[in-house]
């Protein structure tokens, strides 16, 4: 009688173990679909706003009307930019401080869009103003008056900062 109660005990034992390992079992499962679930989500919100923000941009910059400025440092200069202001039909569109590292990507040869905007047709007047020291550690500051003309259509315009000795030009214009 031992023997069979024991055998008994023994096998409720394994059942309780093995109905104890399954309920564990399926919860982390359900979690792990849980997770599964959250992250498809969390995909699918981050590509509705990646496709919100660009129609928010045609919306509000439609490419008839935009015109957007762009910074560079020209190849090769050791200028060190400290501010840009940008001025466009006599009012303040801009204005940018520079840290260290974005001053490195500039020397690098790298470009900062500094403005989008939305613009007429037709000429308008672009008041550029530097603030940096030069590569012998001296102070600046230039100002440069240009005039964009707008036509139809997108108008991309760089801002090309160069040599700072005097009667150099500082601040170039182009059209890209």
């Amino acid at each position: 009688m031992y023997k069979v109660l024991k055998v008994i005990v023994l096998g409720i034992s394994a059942l309780v173990v093995s109905i104890s390992s399954y309920a564990q079992e399926a919860p982390k499962e359900q979690v792990k679909g849980l997770d599964e679930q959250v992250q498809e989500i969390k995909g699918d919100v981050l590509s509705i706003a990646a496709e919100l923000k660009q129609l928010e941009e045609k919306l509000l910059y439609p490419s008839d009307t935009q015109l957007a400025i762009f910074v560079s440092v020209a190849k090769g200069e050791k200028v060190r930019l400290d501010a840009v202001d940008i001025k466009l039909d006599g009012t303040s569109v801009a204005h940018h401080l520079y840290t260290f590292k974005e001053l490195e990507a500039l020397q690098k040869g790298g470009v900062q869009r500094i403005y989008v905007g939305n613009v007429k047709t037709g000429d308008h007047p672009l008041l550029v103003t530097v603030i940096g020291k030069s590569e012998g550690g001296s102070d600046f500051q230039r100002e440069e008056s240009f005039k964009v003309t707008k036509e139809v259509g997108p108008k991309l315009v760089g801002v090309v900062v160069a040599g700072t000795g005097i009667g150099s030009k500082t601040i170039t214009l182009k059209d890209w």
